[in-house]
């Protein structure tokens, strides 16, 4: 600060010090001094000096602040003073306006200094990274230095903050900046960003701007937020306009539901301050922007489908129906409505369903015709009602035919309490006021608009002129009016009127030249020489007159095509003719006309064309310059050619209607298909429920040839406890084997008694004959239970045998019913009373109920059958165990015998056995009787064997221990 009252105080001592040196001085001190205090005093004295002499720091200080901001990050509060500087040289500040008077000056100024910025791209990109610092004393400076820049050059700045890696991105990072002042201005800065750039609005709405922006409106308050909502609302709008990538993007990710709330204005409607009127002004923009004409049709129905799906439309409705809301809010609220319903037949149709909340309520489309017919009303109303009723009719035939019908007698309301959409439109075409004659004119052209149908009956609607005189037709009234002589811009829209009804439709063509006086009034009319501003009446007049020729169907004999052509040719020339004809498109209002669809005038005067007249002028000019100069060989084979192309039309038309039958008998065979697959569907179920009844009776089928199985197991187990697969011979064979064994067992025991010599082998034999007599009778045993299980288990058999028997007895008694129900359905008889419509229904619900009964009676004879063949399967099984089982007590009994005779041969055998021992003992005594001289050795030989018997005794138990 001393530095600085010493700079200043040196510049007010003296004339010498000027004001170039003062900033020479600091500008040095801020190149040279070593010391950042300095630098940075000297850079905030350039700061206070650079709004006043902006000029002279900008050309002096410019590339030394650059350095600083190069140099010297580490210190914010320099880096802020030198942002505020370049931004009070680059920016064209309001006060210095007014204050020099000269504002091309500044802003050249200010551009060339931003060129100078500009030039090394270098410090655009440093400005982004000084974004990412979050002090405020950097940021925020660094934020109002972008937006200046982008102001003065917006797309070359644009460009290099395009090619910088993440400076989109930088830049997007201030909308989440928790200090408001910050993310307010980031929205500025985003603003002249994304000006008249696609590449850059794509990605910025891509960066999630969508989101934030519309927290932000939330946050606010919506419509009754401040200047913050509004600066929002145009950002959305730069990303928006003319932009289908980000229009599809907005729409897929549902931002259009969270419109909705932005017009919800309340019961009240008395507080509608200025910025609440600003900001539902820009929000209706916003969903125009979204269902612009001029947007890709495709783009524009489905934002149309959104908006009423989600309820925006009924919304917008309810504010066009409230009271108390400002003019310019009504105004644009119906031009957005128009464009919301505008082509789309569904918000079309809920449009004409909307009421006004009058007593008796009152269709909206017939308070919006009051309104333009209304000469008192705003002329920018008048015009957007025009808008909203054509948008209503445009590709939309039902709209069209409710509105003419409203016109037809049968249809007029006969007491008068309401007044119709079309008695308001005949009553604007001819009022006094020329403006209401142009616009009720053009809204009636509108609704016979590529429609011949409306345009034929147009032709019935009859108007009482006066009490007393007759009717006449709608048609001729126009043509009365327009003879008359009146404004100009009544005749203007009259004779657009006529030329649109008139066009692709000979049976009007014809009613009009039926009036004589027609054809003389038009080539009158084109025929004079007018001033500049009849002219224009002059075109439309050959326009008219030249649709007479070119749709003339040749039905008067007296104003056939070749007779027009040569009254022209006499009264008027062809040359004449078709440069009349050229004034129309030649107009300086003809090309603004047909630019948009809207009727956007600046005033009154300036309501001369439509723009849909437009198209049908470019359409027709041509044709008509052909007819004209055709001769009448040429008419003749263009009727020719019409005629083939009327006869190929035709077949066309006879194809299409057979395609059309065929398409209906395809629906029908649908439908057929349907029931058919309902039916199939019904008899499948049935067929799943029967399935799974057979795989029921397929498991206890299963399980009792398990259980089968088991009792051949039991049968066979004893032999070896092991049964190859249930076979029964081979159990017989081993049984064989067995009774062999002991066969040859009972031989070698008769050997061994045959051989008196070997006692004590025949003892030893003896001895293991009582175990194999064993082993006999527990292998009899065994068998004995395993026979009793086996006929235990015969009795279950018997016994589930039954159960089935049972069922299947059950099953046949209900079969009887049904047979008997059956029959009490096919002798029911319709009583004599009923009729024959009647009849016939009960016929065919009897056939239907019949004809599932028979399936049923089918499905349960098939299934009595299925268990009728796993019975007898079951018996056959019983009968082969019954067959084993006997076989098997055979062989039981032929065991048993032999058992017995191998017993009786065991105790002859211990009979001699015990009478040879006897013998023994005997001669013994006999010898010690007699003194024999060998009876001691014999003695201890007879022990010794006793002993040697004992051992082998003992090996003898051991062995068949083992």
């Amino acid at each position: 600060m001393n530095f600085l009252r010493g700079v200043m105080g040196g510049q007010s001592a003296g004339p010498q010090h000027t004001e170039a040196e003062t900033i020479q001085k600091l500008c040095d001190r801020v190149a040279s001094s070593t010391l950042l205090d300095d630098r940075r005093n000297a850079v905030r004295a350039l700061k206070s000096l650079s709004k006043k002499y902006r000029l002279e720091v900008g050309i002096q200080a410019m590339e030394h602040l650059i350095h600083v901001l190069q140099t010297d990050r580490s210190d914010s509060e320099i880096i802020g003073y030198a942002l505020d500087t370049l931004y009070n040289i680059i920016s064209n500040d309001e006060e210095e306006e007014v204050e020099e008077n000269s504002t091309r000056q500044s802003e050249d100024l200010g551009s060339q200094f931003t060129e100078i910025f500009i030039k090394q791209q270098e410090n655009v990109t440093l400005l982004l990274s000084l974004l990412e610092e979050f002090d405020f004393h950097v940021r925020w400076p660094a934020v109002k230095l972008l937006t200046s820049l982008l102001k003065q050059l917006g797309p070359q700045v644009q460009q290099i903050i395009l090619v910088s890696p993440m400076g989109v991105s930088r830049l997007m990072d201030l909308l989440a900046d928790s200090r408001e002042v910050i993310r307010n201005d980031g929205v500025l800065l985003l603003q002249a960003l994304t000006r008249s750039n696609g590449a850059i609005q794509k990605i910025v709405a891509f960066e999630n701007a969508f989101e934030r922006l519309l927290d932000i409106i939330t946050e606010e308050g919506n419509s009754d937020g401040g200047i913050v909502v509004e600066d929002c609302l145009i950002l959305l709008q730069n990303l928006l306009k003319n932009n289908n990538s980000n229009q599809n993007f907005f729409k897929e990710g549902s931002y259009i539901q969270r419109m909705k709330p932005w017009f919800h204005v309340g019961d009240e409607n008395s507080g509608w301050s200025a910025q609440k009127v600003t900001n539902l002004h820009v929000m209706l923009q916003l969903v125009r922007v979204l269902v612009s004409p001029t947007n890709p049709p495709g783009a524009t129905s489905s934002c149309q489908k959104a908006m009423f799906q989600c309820g925006l439309l009924q919304q917008l409705c309810t504010i066009l129906m409230a009271t108390g809301v400002p003019a310019d809010i009504l105004t644009e609220t119906i031009n957005t409505v128009s464009e919301v319903i505008r082509g789309y037949q569904v918000n079309q149709d809920y449009f004409a369903s909307v009421n006004a909340p009058s007593n008796p309520p009152r269709p909206a489309i017939v308070v919006l015709l009051m309104s333009m017919v209304n000469e008192r009303q705003p002329f920018v109303l008048r015009c957007a009602v025009l808008y909203c009723f054509q948008c209503f009719l445009y590709k939309n035939q039902k709209g069209q035919g409710e509105i003419v019908s409203t016109l037809l007698p049968s249809t007029i309301d006969a007491t008068g309490n309401s007044v119709s959409a079309g008695q308001l439109l005949c009553g604007g075409l001819f009022s006094t006021d020329s403006l209401s004659n142009w616009c009720a004119a053009v809204a009636l052209a509108h609704a016979l608009q590529e429609n011949a149908t409306q345009k034929e009956q147009l032709l019935r609607v009859q108007l009482a002129t006066s009490i007393g005189n007759p009717p006449v037709s709608l048609l001729q009234q126009c043509t009365n009016i327009l003879s008359q002589g009146s404004k100009i811009q009544t005749r203007v829209g009259l004779l657009m009127l006529l030329c649109t009804w008139l066009s692709n439709c000979p049976i009007a063509v014809t009613h009009f030249l039926h009036n004589s006086a027609n054809v003389p009034f038009l080539t009158g009319q084109i025929a004079e020489n007018l001033g500049e501003e009849e002219q224009l009446v002059q075109g439309l007049c050959a326009l008219l007159l030249g649709i007479s020729i070119y749709f003339n169907d040749n039905s008067l004999e007296s104003y056939m095509k070749e007779k027009l052509k040569q009254l022209i040719e006499k009264r008027i020339g062809k040359e004449n003719f078709i440069e009349k004809l050229g004034f129309i498109s030649k107009h300086e209002l003809y090309s603004r006309a047909s630019q948009k669809p809207q009727p956007n005038f600046p005033s009154p005067e300036y309501m001369i064309f439509d723009h849909e007249f437009t198209k049908l002028v470019k359409e027709l000019e041509g044709v008509i310059t052909k007819a004209i100069y055709k001769s009448s060989e040429e008419d003749k084979k263009e009727e020719e050619v019409k005629k083939t192309l009327e006869q190929h039309d035709s077949i066309v038309t006879h194809y299409k209607n057979m395609i059309r039958e065929q398409d209906l008998q395809l629906e029908e065979l649908k439908q057929q298909i349907s029931t058919l697959k309902c039916q199939n569907e019904q008899l499948q179920t049935a067929v799943t429920q029967q399935v799974s009844q057979i795989q029921q009776h397929k498991d206890q089928y299963n399980l009792l040839k398990v259980q089968l199985g088991k009792d051949n197991q039991h049968q066979g187990s004893y032999s070896d406890g092991a049964q190859v697969n249930g076979i029964q011979p081979e159990e017989v064979g081993r049984l064989r084997e067995e009774i062999e064994e002991l066969k040859s067992n009972q031989k070698l025991l008769q050997s061994q008694l045959a051989e008196k010599d070997s006692l004590i082998e025949n003892l030893k034999s003896s001895q293991a004959s009582p175990g194999t007599n064993e082993q006999s009778s527990a292998t009899a045993s065994r068998d004995s239970e395993q026979i009793a299980e086996l006929k235990q288990e015969l009795a279950t058999l018997k016994s589930q045998l039954n159960s089935q028997s049972v069922e299947i007895t059950k099953l046949q008694t209900e079969k009887q019913e049904l047979l008997q129900k059956t029959e009490t359905f096919a002798k029911s008889v319709p009583a004599p009373g009923e009729s024959e419509a009647g009849m016939a229904a009960k016929t065919t619900d009897v056939e239907g109920r019949l004809s599932a009964l028979l399936q049923e009676t089918k499905e349960l004879k098939n299934e009595i059958k299925a268990l009728s063949e796993e019975r007898t399967a079951i018996k056959e099984q019983l009968d082969a165990s019954n067959s084993t089982i006997a076989i098997l007590q055979n062989e039981k009994n032929k065991l048993e015998m032999d058992v017995t005779d191998s017993k009786k041969e065991q105790d002859d055998l211990l009979v001699l056995l015990a009478d040879q021992d006897q013998k023994i003992f005997s001669l013994k005594n006999k010898l010690k009787e007699l003194g024999h001289p060998v009876e001691e050795e014999d003695e201890l030989e007879s022990g010794d064997q006793d002993d040697e018997e004992d051992e082998d005794e003992d090996d003898g138990k051991d062995q068949s221990h083992i």
